[in-house]
């Protein structure tokens, strides 16, 4: 089975804050949820994060899944300050287009040549986010009994148009919030031509707190800070596209028990980081029958059961890229043995990677982490 990543071509912030809502923050390092309170009252005033990524990069990913897969939208964590216990975090696809723009936070004066909360474009041509007589299936802006100037994107509504993730913030703070019906409309618009409600023009997400929260003026929900695409960490956001690609020929012969040895089979310890690396491994058993035979038996092909898998970590952060996941980590087999494959592009380059397996059969659950390390080159 496959994992596949791609990671944004724009993203931004869009304030509400008096001070702050015609300030772009296109090229921050940051992206965040936060409610800011106001310089002259005690009103709190929330912000919303846009994010986009290309067609061209959606339509190389779902080319390789025959349109049989599942996406969520990752988000990493950077900095978060005083959290209310529960949080609710949604996702729409947004309705219009906007710019990502140059500004940051911290420029004094700020920048307004990109979007805003008022503006889609910029303070120069000031094209504003709608904020009435929505068309159907959309919305935005925020209820206008509120001290909260009205405007921070347009985004289509209903249960297919929607992803959430709800935590503590006692959890793992990352966003890994499940898109699959909305990446499905884009692919209905990019590959068929179809339009509302079947099909729409990917303008990216606008990912926000509940309306709930954000109409709740009186009190902060906290920050909620997260890397941005200009990060200079290993941890920019990405759409994660997964799906089954695994085969299962001649595992008939599986090893159901006894103590196993495994080793990576003539892969290189680099990768390009455009490759598309098939990694063959080789299965026998550590201590094998005695027998009389006149070739080794480091020769054999061994197999794993069905139930086994693969998984990807950062060989010096031990940060999880890819999870060993049930439906979508599993191991392939053919006559010359097991293999799955691995798009590199998904991988930071100039870092090292850990492969480790794991294999369900009579005898139990094992993990075998024999240090089998590879580089992503440029």
């Amino acid at each position: 089975m496959a994992y596949y990543f791609i990671f944004p071509e724009k993203d931004t912030t869009l304030y509400s804050h008096p001070d702050r809502s015609t300030m772009n923050v296109g090229n921050d390092e940051i992206i965040e949820l936060v409610k800011e309170r106001g310089s002259n009252n005690s009103a709190y005033y929330p912000s919303r994060i846009l994010i986009q990524f290309s067609n061209n990069d959606i339509q190389t990913a779902i080319s390789k899944t025959n349109q049989l897969f599942t996406s969520s939208l990752q988000l990493f964590s950077s900095e978060h300050k005083n959290l209310s216990q529960e949080q609710l975090i949604e996702v729409f696809p947004l309705y219009k287009s906007w710019n990502e723009g140059t500004g940051r936070y911290s420029n004094l004066p700020s920048l307004s040549n990109g979007s805003s909360w008022i503006y889609r474009d910029n303070d120069d041509v000031r094209t504003k986010w709608l904020t009435s007589s929505f068309d159907a299936g959309t919305t935005g802006s925020i209820d206008p009994v509120t001290t909260i100037t009205q405007g921070g994107g347009e985004w289509y509504t209903g249960s297919a148009f929607k992803g959430s993730q709800s935590f503590s913030n006692s959890d793992l703070l990352d966003l890994d919030i499940n898109v699959t019906s909305i990446v499905q409309k884009f692919s209905a618009s990019l590959y068929l031509s179809q339009t509302y409600p079947n099909g729409i023009t990917n303008y990216g997400f606008i990912i926000k707190n509940s309306d709930f929260i954000e109409k709740n003026i009186s009190s902060s929900n906290g920050e909620l800070q997260y890397f941005s695409s200009n990060t200079h960490t290993i941890y920019p956001p990405k759409l994660t596209f997964k799906w089954d690609d695994s085969t299962h020929n001649n595992q008939s012969a599986a090893k159901t028990n006894g103590e196993l040895n495994v080793s990576l089979y003539r892969n290189k310890k680099e990768y390009n980081q455009n490759d598309e690396a098939l990694i063959r491994l080789h299965v026998r058993d550590k201590y094998p029958n005695r027998s009389f035979v006149t070739s080794s038996n480091y020769l054999d092909v061994g197999y794993f059961t069905t139930s086994s898998f693969y998984s990807i970590r950062d060989a010096h952060t031990e940060e999880v890229v890819i999870p060993f996941d049930d439906n979508c980590t599993k191991l392939s087999a053919d006559d010359k043995g097991m293999f799955f494959k691995l798009y590199m592009n998904g991988l930071q380059p100039e870092r090292y990677y850990r492969i480790l397996f794991k294999h369900i059969n009579n005898d139990g659950t094992e993990i075998f982490d024999n240090n089998y390390h590879f580089k992503v080159i440029r």
